[in-house]
């Protein structure tokens, strides 16, 4: 038959009731097992094989996911993943994927009901933050898209004539602090201005931007003829969690006729927290926004967002008139806009669903609960850190960022440490660079983290690092 579903829907039907109990058996003991377990040659050699000529079952298919996938997954979802900025998900999350799953909605645009939901998820965001009600957005993949599409709308905005003409002879620059994000130079060298466009400012002792040091490459750029298009306030920074004086850039930017973006891939969602949300004073007043509803948003993979306070300018960085998309003023081609005029996607999935679904249940004040639970514990890890005479804090702890390292390991042993410390399947830090000493990195992005998680993985240190001053 050319048809795809089943003759008989029975058997499906029981075997994804299976899977839905097993995985909220999962969910329900997430951190009883270990964080990540390498994946065996073996296991990997059974994704090297031909394309199927012939189906397998769905019961078989899903026998291999649990041998060979299931074990060896990212690890994120437990409470000992603190290497990287990623977020455990939640119960209601794994649902709404599968409810969006069951629709297959294409997002780019037309008349549905998941466009609507998408713009009450940009509506809430820009609330958030404190835009304004009217301000336009686009759900995408990440903020490595986000901040793409805001660094092309910002060069749009700024140059008139950009998007049909090209870059040409102009030498356009933008700015942002040496500790920011590698997709911001890798969003000047998609966009063509060239990586090295972004002029990357030096930072405080607190790790964010200098404000003299950013004034002074601005004037000289001018006086060479270069045309300075952006700056870029980050809060939540990569290595170690810092945050911009916003306001003070806000007004820089103001000043210098320059359009103000800000990378809140994390640390916008620190906004929701009334103790942390003070140290994001001038996110407000930025032009655009990144944000990733799948880190501290606790939203499944991948949910990252664009907000830009002017739709009219976001909209003619973008939008297109295609024959073949016309917009009509009725019917499923009506709608308009689309969110295909604000980003490069015309096909698009309903990732809105499961932001809206984690937003409606458990409401911005238990996730700003569960954001300053996060810096908490990142505080307690801090102070433990202090405690011990084997120990250094690296980087002072702004948000839910701990850096530090062991006092008598060197670089490369601190490196094999994090290796070792990964394999036990204990914890996950990561490392990272702080004034030129490799750290250990732990990131409290997970609601699962408890302070007996961060005891354990001191403990697994204090043992692995023994053993490593003893080999």
């Amino acid at each position: 038959m050319a048809g795809l579903d089943p003759d008989d829907w029975s058997e499906l039907r029981a075997l994804g009731h299976r899977m839905i109990d097993d995985i909220f058996a999962r969910a329900e003991h997430m951190g009883e097992g270990p964080v990540w377990r390498p994946m065996p040659q073996d296991e990997r050699a059974k994704f090297a094989g031909d394309l199927p000529g012939e189906g397998q079952g769905a019961s078989e298919l899903y026998e291999r996911f649990r041998q060979s996938i299931l074990p060896y997954s990212n690890g994120n979802p437990h409470p000992g993943f603190m290497g990287w900025v990623q977020g455990a998900g939640t119960p209601i999350g794994i649902l709404a994927e599968l409810l969006a799953a069951s629709l297959n909605d294409n997002c780019g645009g037309r008349d549905h009901a998941a466009i609507e939901v998408e713009r009450q998820v940009i509506r809430w965001t820009a609330e958030m933050v404190g835009f304004p009600a009217d301000a336009s957005g686009c759900l995408v993949t990440g903020s490595s898209l986000a901040n793409f599409i805001s660094v092309i709308t910002a060069s749009r905005a700024r140059v008139p004539g950009l998007r049909q003409e090209g870059v040409g002879q102009r030498k356009m620059v933008g700015y942002a602090a040496v500790t920011a994000h590698g997709c911001l130079p890798r969003a000047f060298d998609l966009a063509g201005f060239g990586s090295d466009a972004l002029r990357l400012v030096e930072v405080d002792e607190n790790y964010r931007i200098k404000l003299d040091h950013l004034r002074a490459l601005v004037a000289q750029d001018r006086q060479n003829d270069f045309v300075p298009f952006i700056v870029i306030g980050t809060a939540g920074t990569v290595d170690c969690g810092a945050v911009d004086e916003l306001d003070k850039l806000a007004d820089f930017a103001q000043q210098e006729k320059l359009w103000f973006h800000v990378d809140g891939a994390f640390g916008a969602l620190a906004r929701l927290s009334p103790t942390q949300r003070p140290l994001l004073n001038g996110i407000e007043r930025a032009d655009s926004l990144a944000v990733d509803f799948h880190k501290w948003g606790q939203v499944p993979y991948d949910a990252g967002c664009v907000v830009v306070r002017d739709a009219q300018l976001h909209a003619q960085a973008f939008a297109q008139s295609l024959h073949y998309l016309t917009r009509e003023d009725r019917g499923l081609a009506g709608n308009a806009p689309w969110f295909c005029d604000f980003g490069p996607d015309l096909s698009r999935g309903f990732r809105a669903l499961k932001v809206w679904m984690t937003l409606s249940h458990y409401g911005s004040e238990r996730m700003g609960e569960m954001v300053e639970n996060c810096c908490s514990m990142a505080q307690y890890l801090a102070e433990r850190v202090g405690q011990d005479d084997e120990l250094m804090l690296l980087a002072p702890v702004a948000l839910n960022i701990v850096c530090f390292g062991h006092n008598a390991l060197d670089d490369f042993q601190t490196g094999e440490l994090v290796k070792d410390l990964q394999e036990s399947g204990i914890a996950a830090p990561s490392t990272t660079r702080i004034n030129g000493r490799l750290a250990i990195r732990a990131a409290i992005v997970n609601h699962r983290t408890t302070r007996e998680t961060i005891d354990r993985m001191l403990d697994a240190i204090s043992v692995l690092a023994e053993k490593r001053r003893v080999d």
